[in-house]
């Protein structure tokens, strides 16, 4: 009997110590995958970059840079988190782009639909033939004001977006026939947003609300005004570096989110179709200098046959949102303090510089 206790005192013994070994085990290789992760990526020069820039950049910076579905490096400066909200001035270009997309992947309108089957004022103003599609790439034709303050400023006489596109019908001038000028504005992107409004009967930023910043887990983003002002679709938003890294997953990953599908990868494609050559732009601000348009973005960079492979929507305070399609991951550098208007290009160029001597082309070593 004693024999009998002792063997399964032996045997409890035995297994305590194998459950122990395989805890340990659990424990140390996921240690070990960690330390491979950081291994992986060595961004201490960004690091020593942002604190270097610092001061240029208002002080408060968030940079986030997402890769293979995380996070894979995440920054803060001063008083600020990937959580606070602020003002992202042009970025939410890509925002209505993406919206109008979604309309687009539904059928309710078409790229090459004339503005005048929605709104007939336009035609009562020579300005029948301008194209959604050229409005969310910037070449209405239709004069505007340009980017700055005083633009901004300027915006707050209106009372809802339908004056404002109205104004734009009745009272600015045509430069250019449609199509053949670049001139960067919040024009083109307003008028889109109002189509929106006239196809579906609802305000612009309750469309935002439903179909893109709920859907992305967008919490800290919204275009909702004062009631006395008319929402701005081409810079009115105000977000965070964690909201606007959603979106930013979303484009890189072809239009999915989460397991949700909320832009066909066909609309993601189109959206960044280059619409521009060099010798139609006539227009555009610093941070747009040297590169060409697409529908709501700039392409940074693309490939011999014209495909874009980096794309961006810098805006006026400063906040750099991109997406590299060709090292497969997005990143943006978020403030919340208005630059001086010249949006920081170099500094942020060189930021990309850095993270892509880390982040390698697919198959290149």
């Amino acid at each position: 009997m004693q024999t009998v206790i002792q063997q399964n005192k032996s045997e409890v013994m035995s297994q305590s110590v194998r459950l122990i070994c395989m805890k340990v085990s659990t424990v140390l290789v996921f240690l070990l995958l960690l330390q491979v992760l950081h291994a992986q990526y060595n961004f201490s020069e960004l690091d020593a970059k942002l604190q270097q820039h610092q001061k240029e950049l208002g002080n408060n910076v968030v940079a986030l840079i997402y890769k293979d579905g995380k996070i894979i490096y995440n920054k803060k400066l001063g008083d600020f988190d990937a959580n606070t909200q602020a003002p992202i001035a042009s970025c939410s270009k890509w925002l209505t782009a993406a919206l109008v997309m979604q309309f687009v992947d539904a059928g309710k309108i078409s790229l090459d639909d004339y503005v005048s089957k929605y709104l007939p004022m336009f035609k009562e103003y020579g300005k029948g033939y301008i194209t959604i599609r050229q409005c969310l790439s910037h070449t209405t034709g239709i004069e505007g004001d340009r980017i700055g303050l005083a633009g901004i400023i300027k915006l707050g006489k209106y009372k809802s977006l339908e004056d404002e596109v109205n104004d734009f019908a009745g009272k600015h001038n045509i430069q250019a026939n449609p199509g053949l000028e670049f001139r960067y504005s919040t024009i083109g992107l307003n008028i889109a947003a109002r189509v929106l409004e006239v196809v579906t009967k609802k305000p612009f930023d309750r469309l935002m609300q439903d179909k893109i910043f709920r859907p992305l887990n967008m919490k800290n983003s919204s275009f909702s005004t004062d009631y006395e002002k008319a929402v701005n679709p081409s810079g009115g938003a105000v977000s965070s570096a964690q909201d606007y890294m959603n979106f930013l997953s979303m484009i890189l990953n072809k239009g999915m989110f989460n397991g949700k599908r909320i832009l066909s990868e066909q609309a993601i494609q189109t959206m960044q179709q280059t619409q521009t050559t060099a010798a139609m732009i006539k227009y555009t601000p610093p941070a747009g200098e040297g590169f060409n348009y697409a529908l709501g973005e700039w392409v940074l960079e693309a490939d011999e046959s014209g495909k874009a492979t980096v794309v961006a929507s810098p805006g006026l305070f400063g906040t750099w949102p991109l997406v590299d399609l060709k090292r497969n991951y997005a990143a943006i550098f978020f403030v919340k303090t208005l630059l001086n208007g010249d949006q920081k290009k170099d500094i942020y160029m060189d930021f990309k510089n850095t993270i892509d001597s880390q982040i390698t082309i697919p198959g290149n070593k």
